[in-house]
């Protein structure tokens, strides 16, 4: 039985566990399961490798994107230079990390992107931050990262006015907020000054549209949420699996 799965925690949110799942159904992919692994520290992981000698491949999300490195054999230029990872292969027990966010990202975010969508803020600094950050740069879009606890060249939220949110036609929001179960949590942005210029991705899927989605698009933005991002990921990920 070949085995895959998720790390994570919590993992109620989880996405890959039911698209490969029906993947497997639906395309009649034999003697393969992909499990749901919430572990409370990144330091389980090896007992997760180790209690299933079967495991060939793993998907990491939120808070392990990053803190997983360490515990990488080997990773691929996109990981090093982005210093987050998402997937790992595993052969012969050693962990190959890549990052399949990059390229889930970007196929999705292009097909809404308009001329005058030349500047963005990046809401968040975590592991799937870093991705959009790539992404972006790759792109030629310059941008700002937005952060509760600013550190650095990041700047915080109340920094972010009704006078200057015109700056910003794009605002991607690459936290939890808005999350199944916390549905009412949103960014803290003036969302009352936007319009039919800003374009808002929200990394989110679940609810299909969160707060952030709803309040930009009473005001004429453009949005659109992370389901097509994570189909594209995990597209990417059984690709990587099965190279």
């Amino acid at each position: 039985m070949r085995l895959f799965g998720l790390i994570g925690y919590p993992l109620s949110h989880s996405f890959s566990q039911k698209f490969f799942t029906e993947k497997f159904e639906k395309e009649g992919i034999q003697n393969c399961r992909y499990l749901n692994f919430p572990i409370a520290s990144i330091d389980e992981l090896r007992a997760v490798i180790n209690e299933n000698p079967g495991l060939e491949g793993i998907n990491v999300t939120i808070p392990y994107k990053e803190q997983v490195i360490p515990y990488l054999d080997e990773t691929s230029e996109t990981v090093k230079e982005i210093g987050a990872c998402n997937t790992i292969k595993i052969i012969q027990a050693k962990l190959y990390g890549y990052n399949t966010d990059v390229p889930g990202f970007e196929a999705s975010f292009v097909k809404e992107l308009k001329p005058h969508h030349k500047q963005a803020l990046v809401l968040g600094s975590g592991g799937a931050s870093k991705a959009i950050q790539y992404v972006l740069t790759k792109l030629g879009i310059p941008f700002k990262v937005v952060s509760r606890n600013p550190k650095g060249v990041e700047t915080g939220y109340n920094s972010i006015t009704a006078d200057n949110i015109g700056d910003y036609p794009v605002i991607i929001n690459t936290t939890p907020l808005g999350m199944q179960p916390a549905v009412n949590q949103f960014p803290s942005l003036p969302y009352s000054a936007m319009s039919n210029k800003h374009y808002l991705f929200d990394l989110i899927y679940n609810p299909a549209k969160t707060v952030f989605l709803e309040s930009g698009e009473k005001y004429g933005a453009v949005i659109k949420n992370g389901y097509e991002m994570l189909v594209n990921q995990a597209v990417e990920s059984w690709k990587i699996w099965n190279d």
